[in-house]
């Protein structure tokens, strides 16, 4: 992100029989998951329960935010092999005092495709990074469309995970990733960093325990679980109520918090679940997210998107 002049990269492109494109696939705004029950193994408790934080406290020290964004957009096809141009970008931002502030950040722009395609564009490229799609089956724009994707999640996660990486080094504050700490083993052992993830395509019970973890109550928080370890590292977790869900939708204001093993015990889950009800963004935050939104994580995302511009 910033992609400058995307009209002359089609136009080098056709010089050389490719067929410019334009449009900005539907999976631009972030990763995406099959949906799924994957059940978690419960550490306190012996049945799933729901437990009230107490009141909204404000966060005594300084704290950081770590969030990425991402956009891709078609430039042509080498005949129904289709080309993206992509760019990521990732910030940690901090407060001290009433003040946010980015510390670290980075950026970068991608060219996604299979390596034929790609090697069809030529020097229409130059400069340009690459990311080479899978040649195991013939091309297939929708199919090609979802692997892309998933390149790109997989290259924004692993720009979000360099730039915490530079954070940390400089810093030892606390740091609130928008997301699964279990895609990093330093994450999930680093006992002042907490994960807060808005996607739900992954749940951690059924049957009753589902219904019960889905209707949690404003301020509340569920018994605190190990979901499955399929990512890189195990964590702790459990489920945080920021709004009230009634007359709206169960997943209204449901975010997942993850944070070390260390920290998976009653008494941290309650202090850190009442410093994050006190981070909630403001009900005027033009977000449709905003149920969800912490308000620092909000301030990273508006920060990347004004530096990022449009695609052009």
């Amino acid at each position: 992100m910033p992609i400058s002049n995307l009209t002359a990269l089609r136009r080098r492109l056709a010089v050389r029989g490719l067929t410019p494109a334009a449009g900005i696939p539907e999976s631009r705004g972030g990763r995406t998951e099959e949906a799924c029950i994957r059940p978690a193994r419960l550490v306190e408790d012996v049945s799933l329960h729901c437990r009230s934080v107490g009141k909204a406290e404000s966060w005594p020290e300084a704290l950081a935010f770590l969030d990425g964004v991402q956009r891709m957009e078609l430039v042509a096809y080498a005949g129904a092999a289709p080309i993206y141009v992509a760019g990521i970008a990732a910030a940690v931002r901090e407060r001290q005092g009433d003040r946010l502030k980015t510390v670290t950040e980075d950026r970068r722009r991608l060219v996604i495709a299979r390596p034929r395609a790609l090697d069809a564009a030529g020097d229409a490229l130059t400069g340009l990074a690459t990311l080479a799609l899978p040649e195991d089956e013939p091309p297939h724009p929708v199919r090609d469309l979802t692997q892309a994707a998933r390149a790109l999640d997989r290259a924004r996660g692993q720009l979000e995970l360099d730039v915490g990486r530079r954070f940390r080094l400089g810093s030892d504050c606390w740091l609130v990733v928008d997301g699964s700490l279990a895609e990093s083993p330093g994450w999930a052992v680093d006992i002042r960093t907490i994960g807060v993830s808005k996607n739900h395509a992954t749940l951690p019970f059924e049957g009753a325990d589902l219904e019960r973890y889905l209707r949690l109550p404003l301020g509340h928080r569920t018994s605190i679980f190990a979901p499955p370890s399929r990512s890189v590292a195990p964590v702790h977790a459990w489920a945080l109520r920021l709004w009230a869900w009634e007359a709206k939708d169960l997943f209204h204001g449901l975010v997942r918090i993850e944070v070390a093993p260390a920290n998976g015990v009653p008494a941290t889950a309650d202090l850190l679940s009442r410093w994050l009800l006190a981070e909630r963004a403001p009900i005027s935050t033009p977000d449709p997210r905003w149920d969800r939104l912490l308000y620092g994580i909000h301030s990273v995302e508006q920060y990347l998107r004004a530096r990022a511009g449009a695609l052009a």
